[in-house]
């Protein structure tokens, strides 16, 4: 869960800022139902009769409970970040066609990329030993996750969802043919392909293991994310604010023979 955040809610003087207050409940808590936010106004020192409470939700057009919506999935999504890992296969073609899989791991709320293997055959005894090692490499850090994201596709299996059963982790499995139910790792494997896969040929397995950990060494330590203020994913604060940036000398560190630069201040 994220951290809560505090927001003003000023008691009601007159019947339209009552009116204004029961909808703003009943759209930040859609599990309410009309009594249950009579009670909420009573605790601010609003009183008001939980049949006009029913009419406002009425005449807005807010169905009472259960009938009214849950949380939206982004909704679900943001609320549940930090307890959320999602898993999905990112392909690639060799200099001589031949398909390769890899399967990637992305933690929702730090944003830290896993790419636990590469395989010409991703058979489900194989996906099952990625989430064992993927398990090792967290270690009590699994303790922090309560759901795993994946698609129906056929390489999982009863054994890889045990994997994460057995650390008390739910398996949440997208809807046939949704890939924007997995946005986030959907998202992360376009950027290893714009910023890696498209600019770089790939002779075999080795090679592909090689170059998809060093650019997972790259994006977890040093690359920008815009969802964490511009922190990357192993980071946990900025660095100290340089006020004059001419005296410091900028150092280019090139990985990948170059295809990738990342800079820092030379010490």
């Amino acid at each position: 869960m994220g951290p809560l955040r505090a927001s003003t809610c000023r008691a009601p003087t007159n019947p339209s800022d009552g009116q204004t207050l029961v909808l703003r409940l009943a759209r930040e808590n859609p599990r309410w139902g009309h009594r249950r936010i009579q009670g909420e106004l009573a605790r601010l020192g609003h009183h008001i009769a939980h049949s006009t409470v029913w009419q406002i939700l009425r005449d807005a057009g807010i169905d009472p409970i259960p009938r009214r919506n849950g949380p939206t999935w982004r909704e679900f999504l943001t609320a549940q970040a930090q307890g959320i890992i999602a898993a999905d296969f990112l392909h690639l073609d060799t200099v001589l066609g031949r398909r390769l899989y890899a399967l990637v791991f992305l933690e929702h709320g730090t944003r830290r990329l896993h790419v636990t293997g590469v395989t010409s055959h991703p058979t489900r005894e194989w996906t099952t030993q990625q989430a064992r090692n993927l398990a090792a490499d967290l270690g009590h850090r699994m303790e922090s996750l309560r759901f795993l994201l994946r698609d129906r596709d056929g390489k999982y299996s009863q054994t890889f969802d045990s994997v994460f059963l057995a650390d008390d982790l739910r398996i949440i499995k997208s809807a046939p043919q949704a890939p924007r139910m997995n946005a986030h790792c959907e998202r992360v494997i376009g950027t290893i392909r714009r910023e890696l896969l498209d600019h770089i040929l790939i002779t075999g397995e080795a090679h592909a293991q090689h170059v998809l950990t060093t650019y997972e060494d790259h994006y977890n330590r040093h690359r920008p994310h815009q969802a964490r203020d511009q922190l990357p994913p192993d980071a946990r604060q900025h660095p100290a604010a340089v006020h004059n940036l001419d005296t410091r000398r900028l150092q280019r560190t090139r990985v990948l023979g170059g295809l990738i630069n990342e800079y820092r201040h030379a010490a």
